[in-house]
């Protein structure tokens, strides 16, 4: 059994847990709790894990989760987190280079955090098989996101005309999204796709995301480099927890524009 494996596996054992284990997983922080049976997307049920990299956390939340402990789950969970974060960090640098500002590398590296969360799709009822809502349109609000499932589909992308295509993931591939703080940081050059996830067919569909953001304290603000006559300043300088903290009570999709739109 491989790693991805591994974490299907392990992801099973999680969500098939007692209801009342799993409502033990609380945290102040939005979408840092187990969440489920919402009455908008009543077949999705996740947790939110802060820096499940971190062997302590990873430590603290299987512990909670099996008091006995559960040693597999625990290693499974610390291995994929540190790897997605370490190909997370790759393609930041690649992105920085790529517009021949390879120096901010350093600064973003040191100041950026993660968040982890798994998350499980029941299959649709019998009357909405083929039409069903998983997870409701958005953008991700951080820097970079990577994305893993199992072999269920579901993911779709909503173009700049307005269509949403089905996004077929092959096997073994992960997705990555660019989110708010990316975009605004590039004034605009960088994308955040909004997307969804539509469910369909007899199968459970299983998902796990590693979300790399700005520390609390970080201040995003586009670089000169950024900024001419064809590009004027989109994005005011702004604190990423900050805006956070006001998308959660603007969960628009224009909530950037809103916040720091010059």
């Amino acid at each position: 059994m491989n790693l991805r494996e591994e974490m299907v596996a392990a992801m099973k054992a999680l969500f098939d847990l007692p209801e009342e284990t799993k409502q033990k997983h609380t945290s102040p922080k939005p979408y840092q709790s187990y969440e489920g049976k919402s009455p908008v997307i009543p077949l999705n049920e996740s947790f939110g894990i802060d820096d499940a990299c971190e062997l302590d956390a990873a430590q603290a939340f299987t512990n909670l989760m099996w008091p006995q402990g559960k040693p597999s789950f625990c290693e499974a969970m610390k291995s994929m987190t540190s790897k997605m974060m370490e190909l997370n960090l790759i393609i930041l640098r690649m992105i920085l280079e790529s517009f021949g500002l390879g120096d901010h590398y350093e600064s973003h590296a040191q100041n950026t955090t993660s968040a982890f969360r798994f998350m499980k799709y029941k299959a649709p009822p019998p009357s909405n098989i083929n039409n069903a809502l998983g997870l409701v349109p958005h953008t991700d609000k951080n820097t970079l996101t990577i994305l893993c499932q199992n072999d269920v589909q579901g993911l779709e992308i909503l173009t700049k005309q307005g269509k949403w295509v089905e996004v077929m993931v092959p096997k073994e591939a992960v997705m990555v999204f660019v989110g708010d703080a990316l975009k605004a940081w590039s004034n605009g050059r960088l994308h955040a796709v909004t997307h969804r996830v539509m469910l369909s067919g007899d199968k459970e569909r299983y998902s796990y995301a590693l979300f790399s953001l700005p520390k609390e304290e970080v201040v995003i603000e586009v670089p000169q480099e950024f900024i001419d006559k064809e590009h004027p300043l989109l994005y005011k300088p702004f604190n990423f927890a900050e805006y956070f903290t006001y998308f959660t009570s603007n969960t628009r999709e224009d909530a950037l524009e809103l916040y720091a739109g010059v």
